[in-house]
């Protein structure tokens, strides 16, 4: 899989803030949803005032006709912890989807989805995997899919300690085995940090002891 570090993600983030759709991107890149979660989440599914969303449903393509379906599999019927400044993307978000819908009048079609058309109508999935493969090539940074958001979204949990239990319901996989047998290998400096902080228990603990371990 590609990922991006967190300069690269940062450097793209900024660089696309004023995009229409920057808060997909951004919570493809934090939350980890995917692109038919995106595609299908509606207003109804977000409480911003308890920072959270609920993932209920994806629009995904079949015999050549975009349906609304559930989530990829139980597991990923979930609800996503949002953070404060999420939190504040997402009404600055609904704030400029009001004007737009102001701006449109009649031809504004009320779907009730987060991210629409320019005109209100729910998105298809191949339209967000077009339109962020060309923010990507614009930004200049190493070429990666609309999908390796979510793994990026993965490693950032974990380089930043996040729980594997956390990830595991973050990105509604099924099993914990999953999270771990996909994400832990790509950031061997996870592995390496844990093992100076394992080490460090043994070395302070000797400090306490005021015996100094063979080195």
């Amino acid at each position: 899989m590609a990922v991006w570090t967190d300069q690269q993600l940062a450097a793209f983030l900024t660089g696309v803030a004023q995009d229409r759709l920057y808060a997909a991107w951004w919570l493809a890149a934090l939350r980890g949803l995917r692109r038919g979660e995106l595609a299908g989440l509606r207003w109804t599914d977000v409480n911003l005032q308890a920072a959270e969303l609920t993932v209920t449903q994806q629009r995904v393509h079949a015999d050549g006709h975009v349906v609304v379906g559930p989530p990829k599999s139980a597991a990923s019927c979930r609800v996503v912890a949002l953070d404060a400044q999420t939190v504040r993307m997402l009404t600055q978000h609904r704030e400029r989807q009001q004007e737009l819908s102001a701006a449109a009048g009649t031809r504004w079609q009320d779907s009730g989805h987060v991210f629409t058309t320019a005109t209100g109508a729910a998105l298809r999935q191949d339209y967000l995997t077009g339109r962020f493969r060309r923010l990507v090539a614009a930004s200049g940074q190493p070429p990666i899919r609309l999908h390796d958001l979510r793994h990026g979204a993965a490693t950032l949990a974990l380089a930043a300690h996040t729980d594997l239990k956390v990830v595991q319901a973050m990105l509604g996989h099924a099993s914990i085995a999953l999270t771990t047998d996909t994400y832990v290998s790509v950031l061997p400096e996870v592995a390496h940090k844990a093992a100076q902080e394992t080490a460090g228990l043994v070395l302070r603990a000797a400090s306490k002891l005021r015996r100094e371990l063979s080195t």
